[in-house]
């Protein structure tokens, strides 16, 4: 089933895993009054675990500073706050400046929602240096994720099996088929995760990250959220106003829309990229390897994924590329322009027969390790969306708006369109339609919208703004392309958050760069 890729995140890629591709539960109850005065035993941090992707420890960072690494005690049930309690995994690096010069720590959220921020902030830990000389860099596993009570629902067998299933049903025996699996999914998620389920929605990540916040020390929470991270910095400060910091929200998730507004306006964003990749190749001095136009090249990919429909390729060991996978695979491609290139040497390949390349694209995505090991991320992913968003969605609803999906975009639409019964069976109840994020009264937020961006479209930057209240949101826009702003390296983008999360210099409203 395919998770919503709106949530998600490009840095879920890792080029090792592409290359290589080619060739805790519940602790005793506590006293909520001890929570905030735990103190966090900072350790070396360990090999990352399946849940989390696996992998290496963090290598250390520029200078030798190294990795550190710790679990905070939270209410498993924040209605019951001296109930059980479960480990939030943490990991830092501290802060590399004066120790007079230091602001605080600035915690990140790498979005998804699913994500392992334990393992994916040493990703970037060059590339935030400059923030580091007054931050300590902080990240999490947010409850359900990786090693904070982690959500499992399948073995890495049946999840290879799962994720081989025709997702874009063309007839009644593919559709009932395809919604018995989501349905038999779901269940396994309720039998092995049962307990931690009803507790993993962004209202208690949110509570989380301000217990977090008094345990590190801070007064403010200083927080940069990308992608679901913006939706989750957004229900922070609609619950904790008083206690924003220096917060920067990008790669923007539309606080107002619903799963299924939100589900069109990325076969829209998706779309969009796809356009955008096309005509980069074609407009490049030498001939474009797939094709000679922009409407070839999207063509010749439709093509593909109507014959995988009935004769998929050979992919990665015994594992087919299906219809399903490729679309994944091209999807995933799209997060970022760096990986424009694999797209394009992966439909090559596909032409000639050879699925390698986007099946890797497509494990990624998956959060499948060459290794035939999955992270958590599809089950956490789930888990959390279902928990947050009220609709449900019948097979016969899904039906009705397929036309609409389709014209939004032809290659997409189906995808993401059936991705929608994602939620019909499951255990627990949605919390709301769309999160709320009115914050009057907090402080400054810089929210910052990329143009080509296919997760997050664009157009929520502005409705986030609007949704957070006069004077809380300060819009930047970034014309580029790509899933977020301040990892493209933009200089404009860059001095704009910098100015802001380093000497709170807030950015101009209406901020463009270029």
């Amino acid at each position: 089933m395919p998770k919503r890729p709106a949530r998600a995140r490009a840095a879920v890629l890792s080029v090792t895993l592409l290359t290589a591709a080619l060739a805790a539960g519940c602790g005793d109850g506590g006293d909520e009054a001890d929570l905030p005065s735990q103190k966090l035993s900072w350790k070396d941090c360990p090999a990352p675990s399946a849940e989390q992707g696996g992998g290496d420890s963090p290598s250390p960072l520029p200078g030798g500073a190294e990795w550190q690494c710790a679990t905070m005690k939270a209410p498993l049930d924040w209605d019951k706050p001296k109930g059980d309690t479960i480990d939030i995994a943490l990991i830092r690096a501290q802060a590399s400046g004066k120790a007079e010069n230091r602001i605080g720590s600035l915690i990140f959220n790498f979005g998804g929602p699913g994500g392992s921020g334990v393992t994916t902030l040493p990703a970037f830990g060059e590339e935030y240096a400059k923030l580091r000389t007054r931050y300590d860099l902080v990240s999490f596993d947010p409850r359900g994720v990786g090693r904070s009570a982690p959500v499992t629902c399948r073995t890495d067998k049946q999840l290879d099996a799962y994720y081989q299933q025709d997702a874009t049903p063309d007839d009644a025996a593919e559709e009932k088929s395809y919604v018995n699996e989501v349905k038999g999914f779901n269940g396994d998620c309720e039998e092995k995760s049962g307990e931690v389920l009803p507790h993993v929605a962004t209202t208690d990540a949110a509570r989380d990250l301000d217990l977090m916040r008094q345990v590190l020390g801070d007064d403010k929470l200083h927080y940069f959220g990308i992608s679901y991270g913006t939706e989750l910095g957004g229900v922070y400060a609609h619950l904790f106003p008083k206690n924003v910091g220096r917060a920067v929200f990008d790669a923007v998730v539309d606080p107002t829309q619903n799963a299924e507004q939100g589900s069109l306006g990325q076969a829209k964003g998706f779309q969009l990229a796809l356009e955008n990749y096309a005509k980069d190749c074609t407009s490049k001095v030498e001939d474009c390897p797939v094709g000679d136009t922009p409407e070839d090249v999207q063509a010749r990919i439709a093509k593909l994924l109507k014959d995988l429909d009935a004769n998929p390729l050979p992919g990665i060991g015994p594992r087919e590329l299906t219809q399903t996978a490729a679309t994944n695979g091209i999807a995933q491609s799209l997060y970022s322009q760096d990986f424009w290139e694999y797209l394009t040497e992966g439909l090559e390949q596909a032409y000639d027969g050879d699925g390698k390349i986007l099946m890797a694209l497509s494990d990624s995505m998956n959060g499948r390790s060459p290794d035939g090991t999955y992270s958590n991320i599809g089950a956490a992913n789930i888990a959390i969306n279902c928990a947050d968003d009220k609709p449900r969605y019948s097979m016969a609803a899904v039906k009705a708006k397929l036309p609409e999906f389709r014209k939004a975009s032809p290659l997409f639409g189906d995808f993401l369109a059936w991705g929608m019964v994602g939620c019909t069976d499951w255990a627990v109840p949605g919390a709301a339609d769309h999160p709320d994020v009115s914050a009057a009264g907090s402080a400054p937020i810089v929210v910052v919208g990329n143009t080509g961006d296919p997760a997050t479209p664009y157009e929520g930057t502005r409705k986030m703004v609007d949704a957070l209240g006069k004077g809380v949101g300060v819009e930047v826009t970034y014309k580029g392309q790509g899933h977020g702003a301040y990892d493209s390296g933009d200089r404009c983008v860059r001095r704009a958050v910098d100015g802001y999360l380093l000497d709170g210099k807030t950015p101009k409203p209406g901020t463009v760069c270029p």
